[in-house]
């Protein structure tokens, strides 16, 4: 048995290609091995960019010894779950109802058949904090299986395990409940701001993570009810966010949680799907509350994912890695961003701004990390700094401009973190739709890389002719059988793009997409959308992803933009769909609303109903744009239609609707100019030829 990983296109599985572990990816030929051998699967799960993935395969997988034990009694096989994702929702499914919580890596020991029977995430080389010695914990299992009694009880073991998960991931209610109408957003609101954290922002007392679905509740609420105490929570996580660790304040973007109450130290890893959803929420953030430093957070983001995260070709990559290389050569987390004093007086000129930047972001000689290290946040206010130093506010932030530049050129001439560079279709469509609500929010220039993506998602990684989607590519190498999550995460970018940019194509697209959806993730006995496509791989278990975890549930995206796309193609049964889901999941969303935000605002979209904006004009003209850019708006739907009854009958043929829809319906241009029309429920207003006019209608 050879390790099989140097073909392999995940740069994480790269990564094991040359440990002394015979390392198989999961594929058929590995299981095959497994029964043929008639010995245990050691499954390892994991990410380029997990800090102790990287640990545990320094200190076992590269040892030569237990290489000899995994080699000799298992078939170890290596998963990259941003490659598999149903893979991973399994096996971490059962980690976290047997160990209480999960992580990774996930190590996991399989029956040949793959049937879960021993689980845990990191283990240590030696015995530490009641954790076995790996090597220790290998030699029992092997004993254990090759003992006929304690091999019995494996099986029961595994069999009870494998039933576990597949009630808990694929089973449905055996009825539905009633959709949740318009007083369940309030009630959900409610419920997250008894659970925040008031002093410093956010959820949990521990670690904290972004939770922008949660963000989204509030504001929606907030707007909808005027309570300000739904507001204020909302505004009270956005500014921790941005003004704590997790925002890089020298290079924008967003690392991926904070591992203190204070959110200060973050793990350093930044993903792209967090510099989407985050600059989502700040996006709605700054529509609620005019806030620039939300604004400006977003287009810091937005610069940095243009200039780390951009295929030359226009998709987006997956990750920079938490660690990288220190002076002294070796690998330490957050070595790229962290600083002492010295090095900030070093890398700026002037030492009156040196002074500034060190007070503004908190950087001491004693620092808040590691070796007197300190991570950047706003540690002292602007107008602070000002009365200090006997300098204007505007002078201070011009000063602190410069500051920030001289650093950001020190930094660098650091060692870069590595980068994943593969592409991955889902991801893309969550930074597809943070650009294109940017687009009409700040500047229509990111439709143009929004659009781009879609492009390049659309050509490598869409089969017209099977109308299927592949989830990745890497360096031209396409695989893996897109999941729900591909189809909706993308399908929702590409919907978003015709919003902002009233191109057909990106409608097109969506529509193709949610066709897929309907068809191939839709059980209608089951009445709910399942994370793998029908007909895909058999695992333990079909997952339903219905919890917002690092991403939003595709669920719950899914279910919002079909009912979207009802709008467009009403006859396409995209409404049932989504009607029936949000009745199976009824109960769970009424009785766990914040842990299923994305599904919880789908289903309030569908109380409300959509607000529709038509614009009857060739694209959407720049000045409405100008009058949306400010405007919160959580339930609209911007549709441009063409001017003529003409064009509209040559775009319905080309989308392949069976009839124009009562969105576009008799809403043409007038009196040759462009022309909005806004409706809600089977009423609209008269045709408007000034956006502000139309959705004051709307206000009425």
């Amino acid at each position: 048995m050879e390790n099989r990983l140097d073909e392999a296109a995940s740069p994480y599985l790269q990564q094991h290609a040359d440990n002394p572990v015979a390392w198989q990816p999961w594929d058929e030929t590995a299981h095959e091995l497994a029964e043929e051998r008639d010995v245990p699967i050691f499954l390892s799960v994991g990410y380029a960019a997990c800090h102790w993935c990287h640990v545990m395969a320094e200190e076992s997988f590269e040892d030569p010894a237990i290489a000899e034990r995994l080699n000799g009694s298992f078939v170890p096989i290596k998963v990259d779950r941003e490659e598999r994702p149903d893979v991973d929702s399994v096996y971490m499914s059962v980690c976290q109802m047997v160990r209480g919580r999960g992580g990774w890596p996930l190590s996991v020991f399989l029956t040949p058949d793959r049937r879960p029977f021993q689980v845990g995430t990191y283990f240590p080389p030696e015995p530490k904090r009641g954790l076995p010695a790996f090597g220790d914990l290998l030699d029992d299992v092997a004993d254990s299986w090759n003992d006929p009694d304690e091999r019995a009880e494996i099986g029961k073991r595994a069999d009870r395990w494998a039933d576990a998960v597949a009630d808990e991931l694929e089973a449905t209610p055996e009825a539905g409940g009633e959709a949740p109408d318009e007083a369940f957003l309030d009630a959900a609101a409610s419920t997250a701001v008894r659970r925040a954290d008031r002093e410093h922002g956010g959820w949990g007392r521990g670690q904290k993570f972004p939770q922008p679905g949660r963000i989204h509740l509030l504001l929606r609420a907030f707007d909808r009810t005027g309570r300000e105490e739904y507001r204020d929570v909302a505004v009270e996580a956005l500014n921790a966010m941005v003004g704590g660790g997790l925002y890089d304040h020298v290079g924008g973007g967003f690392h991926r949680y904070c591992v203190d109450r204070e959110w200060t130290v973050p793990h350093f890893e930044k993903m792209l799907y967090d510099n989407a959803e985050i600059p989502r929420a700040l996006l709605a953030g700054y529509r609620v509350t005019g806030a620039d430093r939300y604004a400006a957070a977003v287009r810091g983001t937005f610069a940095f994912v243009e200039r780390e995260l951009t295929h030359p070709d226009g998709g987006f990559y997956a990750t920079l890695d938490a660690e990288s290389e220190t002076p002294d050569g070796d690998r330490e987390e957050g070595a790229f961003y962290t600083w002492t004093p010295a090095e900030v007086e070093a890398a700026v000129d002037e030492s009156t701004d040196a002074a500034l930047f060190c007070d503004r972001y908190g950087v001491t000689e004693a620092g808040n990390f590691e070796n007197g290290r300190t991570v950047l946040t706003e540690s002292t206010p602007v107008e602070t700094l000002a009365e200090e130093h006997d300098l204007a506010p505007a002078a201070v932030e011009e000063r602190l401009a410069g500051a920030r530049e001289a650093v950001a050129a020190a930094r660098a001439e650091r060692p870069r973190p590595p980068r994943d560079e593969k592409v991955l279709a889902g991801w893309n469509g969550l930074m597809i739709s943070a650009l294109a609500e940017g687009a009409v929010a700040l500047d229509p220039s990111y439709a143009d890389a929004a659009v781009e993506a879609v492009s390049f998602c659309r050509d490598r990684l869409w089969d017209a002719d099977d109308r299927r989607l592949s989830r990745r590519v890497k360096d031209g190498d396409v695989g893996v059988e897109g999941y729900l999550e591909d189809y909706a995460f993308l399908c929702r970018g590409a919907l978003d793009c015709y919003q902002a940019t009233g191109d057909v194509e990106q409608l097109s697209f969506a529509l193709e997409l949610g066709r897929a959806i309907r068809e191939d993730f839709y059980d209608p006995e089951a009445g709910t959308l399942y994370f793998t496509p029908a007909g895909g791989e058999s695992l333990v278990a079909r997952p339903q992803e219905l919890t917002d975890a690092s991403t939003p549930a595709s669920t719950g995206v899914a279910v919002e933009l079909l009912s979207r796309l009802a709008l467009v193609a009403p006859e396409a049964g995209f409404d049932a769909v989504a009607e029936t889901v949000v009745e199976t999941h009824a109960e769970t969303l009424e009785s766990e609303p914040l842990s299923h935000a994305a599904l919880a605002l789908a289903a309030d979209d569908r109380a409300v109903g959509a607000l529709e904006l038509t614009v009857a004009a060739d694209g959407l003209p720049e000045r409405f744009r100008a009058a949306l850019a400010d405007r919160y708006l959580p339930t609209g739907f911007l549709s441009v239609r063409p001017p003529t009854a003409d064009g509209v009958r040559r775009w319905a043929d080309e989308l392949g609707l069976e009839a124009i829809p009562p969105l576009w319906a008799n809403r043409e241009a007038r009196d040759g100019e462009p022309t909005v029309y806004a409706c809600r429920e089977f009423t609209c207003s008269p045709p408007k030829h000034d956006v502000a006019e139309a959705l004051a209608w709307a206000d009425d």
